[in-house]
C-alpha cells in the first residue's frame, strides 16, 4: 500500500497519527513496567549479601531473559489489545496498515523483535520516526503498523 493510499484510508476513517511525545511517554511507562516485572520475578535470585557489582553482573548475565520478557510483553499486548499498558494510559494504539485492526501474532512479534534490535542499536530505529512523515519507526515498518490516537 502506498503512502497516498494510507493517507486516504486514514482520512476516510478519521484516524490521526499519535504524536512523538505520546509515544515517548508510553515508552517510558512500558520500560518502567517491564523493569519492575523483571525485578519482581528475579528478586529472590539476588543473594542478600551480594554486592552492587555482583548484582550488576548477575543482571548482565540475564540479558536474554530481559529481551525475552520485552518481546513477550510487546507481542502479546499489541496483538491482543493493539496497545501496551503505556499506550493504553496515553490513549494511543498500534494498528495494522492493511486492515486498521490489531496486528496479527506474526506482525506483532516482528514489531517487538525489531523494537529490541533498534534499542540495541542506539535507538536508531526510533530516531528514524522523528524524520518520517508517518512517524514510522523501524519496528512499525517491519510490523506493517502505525501508532494512532485511540478514540
Amino acid at each position: 500500500m502506498t503512502d497516498e493510499e494510507i493517507i486516504d484510508k486514514f482520512e476516510r476513517e478519521n484516524i490521526t497519527l499519535a504524536s512523538i511525545t505520546s509515544r515517548f511517554f508510553a515508552y517510558v511507562i512500558d520500560e518502567l513496567l517491564v523493569s519492575f516485572l523483571f525485578i519482581m520475578i528475579y528478586l529472590d535470585y539476588i543473594p542478600d549479601e551480594a554486592t552492587i557489582e555482583d548484582t550488576i553482573n548477575m543482571i548482565n548475565n540475564m540479558f536474554l531473559y530481559v529481551v525475552g520478557l520485552k518481546i513477550a510483553y510487546h507481542t502479546l499486548f499489541v496483538m491482543l489489545y493493539g496497545a501496551t499498558i503505556g499506550k493504553i494510559f496515553l490513549k494511543i494504539k498500534v494498528i495494522s496498515i492493511q486492515d486498521l485492526e490489531n496486528p496479527s501474532l506474526f506482525y506483532a512479534f516482528n514489531r517487538a523483535l525489531i523494537r529490541v534490535v533498534s534499542e540495541s542499536l542506539f535507538y536508531i530505529g526510533f530516531l528514524w520516526g522523528l524524520f518520517n512523515p508517518k512517524k514510522e519507526t523501524w519496528h512499525d515498518k517491519f510490523g506493517k503498523t502505525l501508532v494512532v490516537n485511540a478514540f
